[in-house]
């Protein structure tokens, strides 16, 4: 399941790469038709990779939280409720030692 979900991932970074790689063709392309500076063309390149880095870091926790939907449907335990648990078994067995002394 895990591994389904990090291929998922992998896959949504790839394809945003790929994005990225479009809109400088785009950029290059806009830039030539519409006889746009090379300073036009960086500063609309710099808009466009500005969205891209926002959108990757929408998809990402978009991602961590679905990560999370599924791992509470599954029945994983976070770390957290873990180490909670270990500490409650370690209490309870002091308790219980020292009841038998």
């Amino acid at each position: 399941m895990l591994e389904l979900i990090e291929k998922s991932l992998l896959t949504a970074v790839g394809a945003m790469a790929l994005g990225q790689h479009k809109a400088e063709e785009l950029a290059k392309e806009l830039r030539e038709k519409l006889n746009m500076s090379e300073e036009e063309g960086k500063n609309f390149l710099n808009k466009i990779q500005e969205a891209v880095k926002q959108n990757q870091s929408k998809l990402e926790e978009a991602a961590q939280q679905e990560v999370k939907k599924a791992c509470e449907r599954m029945g994983v335990v976070t770390q957290e409720e873990f180490a909670a648990l270990k500490r409650k078994v370690s209490q309870l067995e002091k308790k219980l030692k020292e009841s038998e002394a």
